[in-house]
C-alpha cells in the first residue's frame, strides 16, 4: 500500500508540473514561474519569429516561457485555450487577441484567479491588463505607412486597404490613424472601399487583390495591414502585369517582402523585429512577477530603451524599420 501511495504521489507531482507549464515539448524549469504568450494564430512567419524571441527570453531569464495559440485566427479557440490555462494555474497570460471583446469575459476570470493578464502585439480593453506591450506608437506608425503609400502613388489616385481581421484592434488603430491623416494631408488620394479582411492569410490577400484590380481598373495603391497581406498583393500585381502602376505598401517580415521588393511589385515595407517583441513581452512579464513595473527610458537587455506612456501600463518598444530591396537581406527574420 505504501508503494502505491508513493507512486500515486509521484504521478500527481508530474501531472502538476505539466499542468503548470503547458509547454509544447520543452523541458520545464521546476519551481520557475510560467509565462504564456498567445499569438492570434500559430504557423505564420511573423508569429514564428515572435516565438523564437519568447523561447530565448525563457532561457535567458530562467522562466517557463510558453508560446501557444490557435491554428487559425479564431477568438473562440483563444477563449477555450485561456480557460484551459486558468485551470492549469499559469502565472501570466499575455495575449494578442483576435477579438478583444470576445476574450474579455474569460480574461476577467483569469484575473480573478490571480493570473497576471497582459496584451502584446494587439490591444485588449485597458481595464483588463497590467501591461499593454506595443511594438510601435500607433498614430506615428499609421501616418508613416500612409506617407509611404502617398509617395509611391504620387499623392493622388484610388487605393484600397487590406487588413488581417476586422476585430483586430491594433490593426484598426493603424488604419484609423492613417485614414484620418490622409484626409487632410493627401486629399487627392481616394479610398475606394471599406477595409477588406484577409483572415491573416496570404492566399486570401492574393484573391482579394485580384478582385480589387478587376473591380477598380484605376486602382493605384494597396495598403497591406497584416504581415501576410503584402505577399498576396504583390503576387496579384505581378500576375496582372501592373508593376510600377500599382503601389503596394505593407507591414510584412523582410524575408517575406524581399522578393516582391526586388521585383518591384511591393513598393515599401515597414515593420519591427517580432522576435524582439516576443522577448520584451516575457521580460516585462517576469518583472511584473517580481513586483517591478516598467519605466520610461528603461533599457531592457536584448531589446533596448523602451517608452512608457503616462498611464504607466502602455509600453512602446520603439520606432519601425523600413525595408527595401537593398537592405532587407541584412535582417534575419
Amino acid at each position: 500500500m505504501k508503494k502505491i501511495v508513493l507512486l500515486a504521489l509521484a504521478v500527481l507531482t508530474c501531472m502538476g508540473a505539466w499542468a503548470k507549464g503547458g509547454a509544447q515539448g520543452e523541458a520545464q524549469k521546476s519551481g520557475a514561474p510560467t509565462i504564456v504568450v498567445m499569438p492570434k494564430l500559430l504557423g505564420i512567419p511573423y508569429f514564428n519569429a515572435a516565438e523564437a524571441g519568447v523561447v530565448q527570453a525563457g532561457k535567458d531569464l530562467g522562466v517557463n516561457a510558453v508560446f501557444t495559440g490557435p491554428a487559425s485566427a479564431d477568438a473562440a479557440e483563444q477563449a477555450r485555450m485561456i480557460e484551459d490555462l486558468i485551470s492549469k494555474g499559469v502565472d501570466v497570460i499575455a495575449v494578442a487577441p483576435n477579438d478583444p471583446a470576445a476574450l474579455a469575459p474569460v480574461l476577467r476570470r483569469a484575473k480573478q484567479a490571480g493570473i497576471i493578464v497582459m496584451d502584446w502585439d494587439t490591444s485588449l480593453d485597458p481595464s483588463l491588463v497590467e501591461l499593454s506591450v506595443h511594438q510601435i506608437d500607433d498614430k506615428v506608425y499609421g501616418e508613416h505607412l500612409w506617407d509611404l503609400l502617398a509617395k509611391g502613388m504620387g499623392e493622388s489616385g484610388d487605393y484600397a486597404v487590406l487588413t488581417g481581421g476586422l476585430s483586430a484592434s491594433t490593426l484598426n488603430a493603424w488604419i484609423d490613424f492613417g485614414l484620418a491623416y490622409a484626409k487632410t494631408k493627401y486629399p487627392n488620394m481616394r479610398l475606394v472601399t471599406d477595409r477588406i479582411p484577409t483572415d491573416e492569410k496570404t492566399q486570401v490577400a492574393y484573391q482579394k487583390s485580384m478582385d480589387l484590380i478587376t473591380a477598380y481598373p484605376n486602382l493605384k495603391g494597396i495598403m497591406c495591414i497584416s504581415s501576410p497581406t503584402l505577399a498576396g498583393a504583390g503576387q496579384a500585381i505581378e500576375e496582372k502585369g501592373l508593376i510600377g502602376k500599382i503601389t503596394a505598401v505593407g507591414t510584412a517580415l523582410p524575408s517575406d517582402a524581399g522578393p516582391y521588393l526586388t521585383r518591384g511589385s511591393a513598393y515599401a515595407d515597414s515593420l519591427w523585429d517580432p522576435g524582439m517583441l516576443g522577448y520584451l513581452t516575457v521580460a516585462l512579464a517576469n518583472d511584473l512577477l517580481k513586483g517591478k513595473k516598467p519605466a520610461d527610458g528603461q533599457d531592457v537587455p536584448n531589446v533596448g530603451k523602451i517608452s512608457v506612456k503616462p498611464d504607466g501600463k502602455t509600453v512602446i518598444m520603439g520606432p519601425p524599420t523600413d525595408f527595401t530591396k537593398d537592405n532587407y537581406k541584412q535582417y534575419s527574420f
